[in-house]
């Protein structure tokens, strides 16, 4: 693995988008939108754009002081159609309280002329734009993307538009753009900040656990004899993603607390500089086992820059309630 790189920060750059977004009265999670209003794309300080899509699981706030565009995915719930925005339409207890409860949630990509929507205002501004995407072993959101930036192209020869498969999830490719975001705010220019996620992708560990196996069978992940034997013996499956960007069961044990320690013991065997990197924790809406991980990780590799997050929707319908997961860098992700 590359050294990771600690970009400075541009506080510029984040008092005038602050600035920006009190002008024209951005609401949290105002950024994730199709369409920017004009006033905000002129005042962005640079002549390129950030966007990753609502998979990555950065809060509505994240986006807002950073200058971050979230590019919503959307799922079916309770009979209506919403949009990935990270507890704001749905909070977070009332979705994951529901699917305790038995009632199920459908999810749906983002399609080409979603991302023409959302890119073209911004083309004609005379800017650039970097995509960081959910995997595209788990949706098919990238290569919507990939269809997107091939007619634009052609559109906008004098454009920029890279999109990269981060082969990521959920706080996973938070995770990577947080990296992404501290070199585009320095300045750093767009095709060099893609090579280096192309480069680093693969180095993001992602290791979780869930409550209900149930949420894995539906998926097809578990077996439906698994998910009842399981469930009754208490077992918990601890999975990662692989480096084609799949979701891969990687071994069972027996209790909650065991399962929380063994996301631990996988972070021993690659973390690279714990103490040193930011740690991100995703949950769904498990915050007590969220937090007795982070003690954990604090307690036994000294790290103080950890983060814990919701997992949203979208990822959510799949995972369900009870998921706590993982991520880092580290030196491989098996």
């Amino acid at each position: 693995m590359h050294a990771l790189v600690k970009p400075t920060e541009s506080a510029k750059l984040v008092a005038l988008i602050h600035a920006t977004n009190a002008c024209i009265g951005v609401e949290p999670y105002g950024l994730i939108v199709s369409c920017i209003s004009s006033y905000e794309r002129k005042c962005c300080p640079l002549n390129s754009i950030l966007m990753t899509d609502s998979c990555c699981d950065l809060s509505g706030s994240y986006a807002q002081e950073h200058g971050l565009i979230i590019l919503p995915l959307s799922y079916s719930f309770q009979g209506t159609q919403h949009p990935d925005d990270h507890g704001i339409s749905i909070p977070f207890a009332q979705f994951y309280n529901a699917l305790s409860a038995g009632e199920s949630s459908t999810t749906s990509q983002l399609n080409a002329e979603d991302f023409m929507s959302a890119w073209v205002p911004y083309l004609k501004d005379g800017k650039d734009v970097l995509y960081i995407a959910f995997s595209s072993a788990l949706s098919g959101t990238c290569n919507s993307a990939y269809l997107a930036q091939r007619q634009l192209a052609e559109e906008y020869p004098d454009r920029r538009i890279l999109v990269v498969d981060s082969l990521c999830a959920s706080l996973g490719l938070g995770l990577l753009v947080d990296y992404a975001r501290k070199q585009w705010q320095s300045g750093t220019d767009i095709a060099q900040i893609a090579a280096w996620v192309e480069e680093n992708k693969l180095n993001v560990c992602h290791w979780f656990t869930v409550s209900d196996l149930n949420h894995l069978r539906r998926g097809g992940r578990v077996s439906g004899a698994s998910a009842f034997l399981g469930t009754i013996l208490d077992i918990k499956p601890i999975l990662h993603v692989d480096d084609e960007g799949r979701l891969i069961p990687q071994e069972k044990v027996k209790g909650r607390k065991k399962s929380l320690r063994a996301l631990l013991d996988h972070m021993a065997q690659t973390v690279v500089a714990p103490a040193e990197q930011p740690i991100f924790i995703s949950h769904g809406h498990c915050i007590e086992d969220a937090t007795f991980l982070a003690e954990l990780i604090r307690e036994r590799f000294g790290c103080n820059d950890i983060t814990l997050g919701h997992i949203g929707p979208v990822v959510g319908s799949h995972s369900g309630p009870g998921t706590v997961a993982l991520f880092y860098m580290g030196s491989s992700r098996n």
